[in-house]
């Protein structure tokens, strides 16, 4: 998976030379929200998440967390907001009530998704919010070391120590991680409504490829569905031919071609939760070694959610989908041709969270935590094969969010 930005970015550069892009409401006709059973996460399980957040806090000797906008904010808070120069954040503290540091006229903006009791301290433009931030914790009375969200921006742990020379800073990753990479049933149910609205998406959208289109034809088509069944666009990667050798793609133009790879990067979020499915299929006829590859893949997905088992270490599903693909004559390692990104990565309200199946991680699967499972073949200046489906730690064995496909020819099942 990759960023909305990013993929609309090569969209956009691809589009030379192609077909008309389709009217995605009339693409998307006659499909219908599949939301309607859906429940977002509720105040009380935000308020379980900060309970448990403290005592881990409290393991840790961390006096505060502080947390900028983005998945952390959200898991916590409920408020969903954007970085800028303008800095808003939050602050837990072990003690005493959680607060929002926020420029004084975004407070009614940021205060509208807040699903908790929360104090919203402002700052004004001719004021340092860092200092507005200090004063805060000076009130908490928090001595202990402040714990830092692993993506908090450089600028706002400067700032912070500069005008508090006192305090402490160290990472929040072991208070945050173990809460995030675990998750409740009701996240599940959430990831899994939107796994299955994007692969209702793509058997809407697959049959509907033509001869000639682009990327963006496709990925608007794509959109559209992921609109018309109840959920929110997140990416719509599409790489054609050659490109679908690069996992990210290339900017160069494309059109769907007879006998040529059609690579189905795709995903939603229902209430933020996301799906994270790839698709990989020939139109027209495949070709062997197309299909030697897909089947390889495929093979992949198997071995890796095989080796996924309660207290396995997270590396070791990489090393052994690696390790059957060196037999192969990939590789070795993460060289080309051969798979050259991790097997999978986890996911939940961010398309990407720690931890990743990749080698050398030594964290142990859990039950409930969720990953993707994308072990692609590439073959530069040739053609790429990428399946990905979303799997969650069951009690002992994972269980698929999707159902990977059985065959080059019914690529959506």
């Amino acid at each position: 998976m990759i960023t909305r930005r990013h993929a609309l970015a090569l969209g956009a550069a691809a589009i030379a030379g192609g077909a008309l892009r389709p009217s995605p409401a009339a693409q998307a006709s006659g499909l219908a929200p599949m939301t309607g059973d859906v429940k977002p996460i509720s105040r009380d399980e935000h308020l379980l998440r900060i309970d448990k957040a403290r005592k881990l806090m409290a393991q840790h000797g961390i006096g505060a967390l502080l947390l900028e906008p983005g998945g952390a904010m959200v898991y916590f808070t409920g408020v969903q907001w954007w970085r800028s120069e303008r800095l808003t954040a939050v602050v837990i503290p072990r003690e005493g009530d959680i607060a929002i540091v926020t420029p004084h006229f975004e407070a009614p903006s940021v205060g509208e998704t807040l699903a908790v009791p929360a104090e919203l301290r402002v700052w004004q433009e001719d004021e340092n919010p860092l200092a507005t931030v200090a004063g805060l914790l000076r009130d908490r009375h928090v001595r202990d070391p402040v714990g830092i969200e692993e993506t908090v921006r450089y600028f706002a742990i400067d700032g912070l120590m500069r005008v508090m020379p006192e305090v402490n800073i160290m990472s929040g990753a072991a208070v945050v991680r173990a809460c995030r990479m675990v998750k409740s049933p009701n996240e599940i149910a959430l990831m899994q409504k939107a796994a299955d609205i994007t692969i209702a998406a793509y058997r809407h959208v697959g049959p509907r490829i033509e001869r000639g289109m682009t990327p963006a034809d496709i990925g608007a088509m794509m959109d559209g569905a992921h609109k018309a069944l109840g959920a929110d666009p997140e990416f719509a990667l599409i790489l054609l031919g050659e490109a679908s050798a690069y996992p990210h793609g290339s900017s160069k133009p494309q059109a769907v071609r007879d006998g040529e790879v059609v690579l189905m990067d795709c995903g939603c979020s229902v209430h933020g939760y996301q799906s994270d499915i790839s698709r990989t299929f020939v139109f027209g006829e495949a070709s062997a070694e197309q299909r030697k590859v897909w089947k390889q893949v495929r093979e992949g997905q198997e071995m890796a959610f095989g080796t996924a088992r309660v207290g396995v270490a997270a590396g070791a599903v990489d090393d052994a989908v690696r390790a059957q693909y060196e037999k192969w004559g990939y590789g070795p390692g993460y060289k080309l041709p051969g798979t050259s990104h991790r097997t999978g990565h986890g996911i939940g309200l961010d398309g990407h969270e720690p931890v990743n199946l990749v080698h050398g991680e030594t964290t142990p699967l859990a039950a409930n935590m969720c990953f993707s499972n994308e072990p692609g073949i590439y073959l530069p200046g040739k053609f790429g094969v990428r399946l990905e489906d979303c799997f969650h730690m069951g009690e002992k064995e994972p269980v698929w969010f999707s159902k990977p496909p059985d065959s080059i020819d019914r690529p959506f099942g």
